[in-house]
């Protein structure tokens, strides 16, 4: 497991958008995992927390909002019973956006282990 600082003007200007928006809805522990190599459905997971349900739906829309101004849409989006995590797929990169106890029981940052963490500044 590597970690490095990377900053967002290094990313993809559409991952750096999402990524943006959920800066902009005050999203907490914001990572982006590196798949590059590791999975063939994705490039990159990013992964957010909210502190509740209500910011997570926000969090989400932000950075739907965000990316439909690029002329960009996810190809899925799903929301998990209870409004605890919201999945969207981009195809290139996927969005999680999870409440701190779901984060930590899906624990993709374990589950992804050998992908590079890029930490973001929230």
């Amino acid at each position: 497991m590597t970690e490095t600082k990377l900053t967002l003007n290094a990313l993809d200007p559409e991952l750096k958008a999402a990524v943006s928006a959920a800066q902009e809805k005050k999203a907490a522990d914001i990572l982006v995992l590196d798949l590059r190599g590791l999975a063939s459905f994705t490039d990159f997971f990013l992964i957010a927390t909210g502190t509740s349900h209500r910011q997570i739906k926000s969090i989400a829309d932000e950075v739907e909002r965000s990316l439909r101004s690029m002329k960009r849409r996810p190809s899925h989006v799903e929301s998990f019973p209870r409004g605890e995590w919201i999945l969207m797929d981009y195809m290139d990169f996927v969005v999680h956006v999870f409440t701190p106890m779901s984060r930590e029981y899906y624990d993709l940052e374990r589950l992804w282990g050998d992908a590079q963490k890029i930490a973001v500044a929230s």
